[in-house]
């Protein structure tokens, strides 16, 4: 333990040792080792990160939004420069193979650069001549200090490419409560932003801490805005309590997304894609395909070609380059996966493949579940309703499109949906009926670039402006709008008329 670092809150650009009395232990996942200990920041360490963002506001808001898009551009090239050294912690503490780490950071780059286009995206608009002699413009303002609240599942992306770019583009400051379970990621990155980024001090403040000093972010008067993505549960809470309070929120929730294999698919593609979507991030995102709609007609035949692509995966380090499949985030993670792959059996599910005593030659302490499939789930399981979170496919049997789309849409949560098939009507028909907020037509993972917003329904999002998109400028700015009329006869008595050598006094 005399190794483990404990790892401090930042304030004002300040690094800063905290004073808590509880620290968090952050694991590498692939060993099981204790690496580092973050702080349960305290009450005063929460409001002191506040009351930095809301000191560096007024300067930072007031700068040109031209210097505000070079110093964007600047930090693009940052994390550009540190993809690699990046995406190596990002395997480390949370368990994606590096090409998924490196995804996690190359979608934070996607939004930064979308936020370079900021003199463009926030753009108002103006009308001369709205009535005789009065013109009004409207234009996009920042809002103030904002929170965003991050899940451990995405360290870098989330924190530093859905929320920081267009909230600090747009001119407000930030702070962020990073994950626990995987802080070292963002805090690497916020070491960044002011060595290298050059940002000034308190345009972006990090902290740790737990639910009730959470709690202080969404209720204190000098924050306009609260960013959320984790459980619906608690979701729900920070949205009705920050809007209580008078915060515009969005709250990214929990998923089960569903996919529809139709009987005239590209069934080798299909199954590429359910494997790619499922245990990719060793099912960790809320954009996985954790159940498939099979036809009947087909069903048996692509469980068999399933089963024969998951158990071919290689499962093992996260670090190690020939790893496809990394370990889940930690020892309590793995649990719940794994009752969770026997609920499904004691509620009568058949198990085609069992991933929960994988052994990784060399890791035997590490996170691993293997890939695992349950077989023939029905609309009354728990385990086909809820969010699993880890590397379980679940299949369920329909007779034809209706049924697939309805057992589909049944599902409380509606982050997003993909369906396989060759025909046009279905794949229209889908486009309409789906319930899911992000689409895919033969895609596996329909996840939108950033210049579209991630938008998730039903019980999966709650707000009024999704993340990303110019749902995401919108939701970081206000409307000013200003209506300007000048009096004419007291200009005129002050005009030169050039025209008759005149000069009125």
């Amino acid at each position: 333990m005399s190794d483990v670092r404990r790892m401090r809150y930042c304030a004002g650009g300040e690094w800063k040792e905290s004073k808590s009395c509880e620290w968090l232990p952050v694991t590498d996942s692939s060993t099981g080792e204790v690496i580092a200990e973050v702080p349960n920041c305290t009450r005063e360490e929460v409001l002191e990160a506040v009351e930095a963002a809301a000191k560096a506001f007024p300067a930072w808001s007031q700068e040109s939004v031209s210097r505000r898009t070079q110093m964007m551009f600047k930090w693009r090239q940052v994390l550009v420069d540190h993809l690699d050294e990046l995406a190596l912690l990002c395997a480390k503490e949370l368990g994606k193979n590096l090409n998924e780490a490196r995804g996690d950071v190359l979608k934070t780059i996607e939004p930064t650069e979308f936020a370079c286009a900021n003199p463009f995206i926030s753009q108002g608009s103006a009308s001369l001549q709205v009535t005789t002699g009065f013109d009004t413009a409207s234009y996009r303002v920042p809002l103030g200090v904002v929170v965003g609240i991050v899940p451990f599942n995405f360290p870098a992306m989330i924190p530093w490419g859905w929320m920081v770019p267009l909230a600090i583009a747009t001119g407000n400051t930030v702070v962020l409560k990073a994950a626990s379970q995987t802080p070292l990621t963002a805090m690497r990155i916020m070491e960044l932003f002011y060595q290298e980024g050059g940002f000034p001090k308190g345009v972006v403040n990090l902290i740790t801490c737990a639910n009730e000093e959470s709690e202080m972010l969404i209720t204190d008067p000098r924050v306009r805005a609260v960013t959320f993505v984790g459980t619906t549960k608690t979701g729900k809470r920070v949205y009705s309590t920050a809007a209580a309070h008078g915060k515009r929120v969005q709250a990214q929730c929990e998923a089960k997304n569903h996919a529809l294999i139709l009987e005239d698919c590209d069934l080798e593609s299909a199954v590429n894609a359910v494997v790619n979507s499922t245990y990719g991030c060793a099912g960790m995102r809320c954009m996985a395909l954790p159940v498939v709609c099979v036809q009947e007609s087909i069903a048996d035949h692509f469980v068999e070609l399933l089963k024969e692509k998951a158990k071919n995966l290689v499962v093992g380090c996260a670090y190690d380059p020939a790893t496809e499949m990394g370990p889940v985030v930690s020892a309590e993670h793995k649990r719940s996966i794994c009752n969770w792959i026997q609920k499904g059996i004691d509620e009568g599910a058949e198990l085609v493949l069992d991933g929960r005593d994988i052994k990784v030659p060399g890791f035997e302490n590490g996170f691993f579940v293997g890939p695992t499939i349950l077989d023939k789930v029905t609309p009354e399981m728990s385990v086909g309703q809820r969010e699993i979170f880890g590397p379980v496919t679940l299949i369920k049997r329909v007779k034809d499109f209706e049924d697939g789309i309805a057992q589909m849409n049944a599902n409380p949560y509606a982050n997003g949906s993909s369906i396989f098939t060759q025909n046009g009507y279905f794949a229209r028909q889908f486009e309409l009926l789906s319930d899911g907020g992000m689409v895919g037509i033969n895609v596996g993972i329909p996840v939108p670039s950033a210049y579209f917003p991630f938008s998730g329904n039903k019980e999966s999002f709650f707000g009024d402006q999704h993340v990303l998109g110019i749902d995401g400028v919108r939701f970081y700015t206000r409307a000013k709008t200003v209506t300007k009329h000048w009096y004419d006869e007291h200009s005129r008595k002050k005009t030169i008329d050039t025209w008759e050598g005149t000069v009125e006094r």
